[in-house]
């Protein structure tokens, strides 16, 4: 811990909060910066943004000891870690801008035998690439890359291997990949994840871990678009695809996904487009599964007005969030699904979702949508959409009445 007496953290969302509250809990003093002061303010009072388990307590304690405080500019320490967004632009070309703001932010800061780690995920050679834009800005200081024997200023990529609703558990116990732009970047850059997890680190080379990382969620999304691709078979030809994938599933070496009304969140439908767009002739089988999976909400939408006693019919959609038991709207099909239906039917559309108290810009201002409880949505419906597995809507499987007409897109209902 000697080497590491204070961390800086780039970013206060969904992965670097929990990255700097888990830090902070083991002792090290820790730096949060992000640039929305109301983020800010929430951290430094003790209330998480975001509904992550353990995360609102741990964060409580990291204040209370005054091991972690937030601000909105970065300040010097001896490791500085960046988890801010690398989202795609509209023709899913990476968006890198947050990333080279951060950079920039810290290096009036740097000193010789500093650490920076990015966490956020990258294309192949963005971490070079900032090692070089470091290197002009601050040309006092020798960074990797220019000459790797006598580097000043450590550099690598880990990034993280998370899931939203166990960020914590899976930080500390995950292994990880460390990509060091040079052995000696690799070998501090495990001394930092040290202190705050059991898991296995495995130490590499920075491409390679971009790549891993890349590579995982690309994994992920071809497999989900499989199982889009089956459902899709089986209701044009009138087979039950949940039965289709729990027997096949009883092969031993078969394992086929759960289909659903797309994909969400910030990595999957991001990252394979950075494989994609680095090497477009490469990657037919990646770019199809992305457009599989980005077409699913139309595809959806289609069914539901299938199943409709007619355009006027009132809907309820049940669940916001991308995914189950968190309030993350990021990439949610769920959303685009609501924005397409208020398009093409007359009737209103109910949404239930226990984890936002607001409905997002995009469907606030349609005046025939409403955030309203679950109950007021089913009644008020003939049409239920399970869009979201949210506990609370898995438990209504047996409670909702026969009257009305349910399309489960999650498969939690079936059987």
């Amino acid at each position: 811990m000697a080497n590491f007496s204070r961390i800086c953290v780039i970013g206060l969302g969904y992965i670097g909060l929990p990255t700097a509250v888990l830090f902070a809990n083991q002792g090290v003093e820790v730096v949060g910066v992000d640039v929305n002061q109301e983020i800010v303010t929430a951290v430094n009072s003790g209330k998480a943004p975001n509904v992550e388990p353990q995360l609102d307590i741990l964060l409580k304690s990291a204040i209370e000891s005054k091991k972690l405080r937030a601000t909105i500019r970065p300040e010097q320490a001896s490791a500085f870690i960046l988890a801010v967004p690398t989202p795609c632009d509209e023709k899913n070309f990476p968006d890198l801008t947050f990333l080279r703001e951060a950079a920039d932010s810290i290096a009036p800061f740097l000193n010789p035998s500093n650490l920076i780690v990015i966490e956020s995920t990258i294309p192949i050679g963005t971490t070079e690439a900032i090692a070089n834009r470091l290197a002009i800005t601050r040309p006092d200081l020798i960074f990797p890359g220019r000459s790797n024997n006598m580097a000043q200023v450590n550099i690598a990529h880990s990034p993280e291997r998370v899931l939203p609703g166990k960020i914590i558990q899976e930080f500390t116990s995950n292994d990880r990949v460390i990509g060091g732009m040079t052995p000696a970047c690799s070998n501090l850059t495990a001394k930092l994840y040290r202190l705050a997890t059991v898991g296995n680190l495995h130490q590499t080379n920075a491409r390679t871990a971009e790549m891993v990382k890349l590579s995982e969620n690309a994994y992920r999304d071809i497999n989900i678009a499989f199982a889009n691709e089956l459902s899709l078979v089986a209701s044009k030809l009138n087979v039950d695809v949940w039965e289709v994938i729990k027997l096949a599933n009883q092969h031993p070496r078969v394992n086929i996904l759960s289909p659903g009304p797309g994909v969400g969140g910030h990595c999957i439908p991001v990252d394979p487009w950075f494989i994609a767009n680095s090497a477009p002739n490469e990657t037919p089988l990646i770019q199809t599964a992305r457009n599989i999976n980005d077409n699913m909400p139309e595809k959806i939408v289609n069914r539901i007005i299938d199943m409709l006693p007619s355009l006027d019919s009132n809907i309820c959609c049940l669940g916001l969030t991308y995914k189950g038991n968190v309030n993350d709207l990021r990439g949610s099909p769920a959303v685009r699904v609501i924005q397409l239906l208020i398009n093409q039917v007359k009737g209103n559309i109910y949404v239930s979702e226990p984890y936002i108290n607001t409905l997002p810009p995009t469907l606030s201002n349609e005046k025939r949508i409403s955030l309203v409880n679950t109950k007021a949505a089913i009644d008020h419906s003939a049409v239920v959409v399970l869009l979201t597995d949210h506990q609370e809507f898995i438990d209504l499987r047996h409670q909702i009445p026969e009257t009305k007409i349910r399309i489960d897109t999650r498969g939690v209902w079936a059987g």
